[in-house]
């Protein structure tokens, strides 16, 4: 298989795996309650910041590391989710302000850019790709589930919103393949774009995930209710860890 088709094959993969929380959500009976998003949630947050620091930047580091650009990533979304109010919500959350356009438009724009992380991430080396599409996969579970949420609870039809959110999560095949062409032509923007994902990813944990499972609801306060949040968070970084120890060893 051609690098470019391994490429779409696993933003498939991580646009099907995103999905089918959402899509399972969308024929659940009762609803998830908040504690049961926290699980997902804290796996994420692992998942997200051991893939920016055992990963992406000593990638990057090989190649040229470019701190501003890793800052540029932080900027990028802070300023991203100011404009378009777009931002990580919690899957029992029903208070949303934003309307069903922006978050749509807000998850289309997201997964174009997570086409691009992922296309970019293979051309420095298939480890790498394999590494960033499941982290990419297990941020974008809760967050899609999220969404059908929300979109669910503003009127929209199951059909509706399975359709709309399949064809936003297809553009990442539009961002791998686009920037397949251009960073296979021109590789001396990889360094770029590895430090500017991997301010992404920080960002993304420590922004939107992390604040999440400190905003608790009556017994979730109490540490006796919420000390499983540690071994979870734990055990994304362990199993990106394992992934890379084994994908590279």
């Amino acid at each position: 298989m051609t690098l470019l088709g391994i490429i779409l094959l696993w933003s498939l993969v991580g646009s099907i795996f995103s999905l089918v929380g959402g899509i399972l959500l969308t024929f659940k009976k009762s609803k998830f309650s908040h504690s049961q998003s926290l699980v997902m949630i804290s796996f994420a947050a692992g998942v997200l910041l051991s893939t920016a620091f055992l990963d992406l930047l000593p990638e990057a580091a090989e190649m040229g590391i470019q701190w501003p650009f890793v800052l540029g990533g932080i900027v990028f979304l802070f300023v991203f989710e100011k404009v378009l109010n777009w931002h990580h919500h919690d899957i029992a959350d029903e208070q949303v302000t934003q309307t069903p356009a922006l978050i749509t438009l807000g998850d289309t724009v997201h997964n174009l850019i997570d086409g691009m992380v992922i296309a970019g991430a293979f051309l420095v080396s298939i480890p790498s790709g394999i590494v960033i599409s499941l982290a990419v996969a297990a941020h974008e579970i809760p967050h899609e589930m999220a969404d059908f949420g929300v979109l669910l609870s503003k009127g929209w039809s199951r059909t509706k919103t399975i359709a709309v959110n399949v064809l936003s999560a297809m553009v990442s095949l539009v961002g791998a393949v686009g920037f397949y062409f251009i960073g296979s032509r021109a590789e001396f923007i990889l360094p770029y774009l590895l430090s500017f994902s991997a301010g992404s990813f920080i960002y993304l944990a420590c922004s939107d995930l992390i604040p999440e499972l400190h905003h608790c609801h009556g017994d979730e306060c109490d540490i006796k209710n919420s000390w499983w949040q540690i071994p979870v968070f734990l055990l994304g970084i362990f199993v990106v860890w394992s992934l890379i120890t084994l994908l590279e060893g």
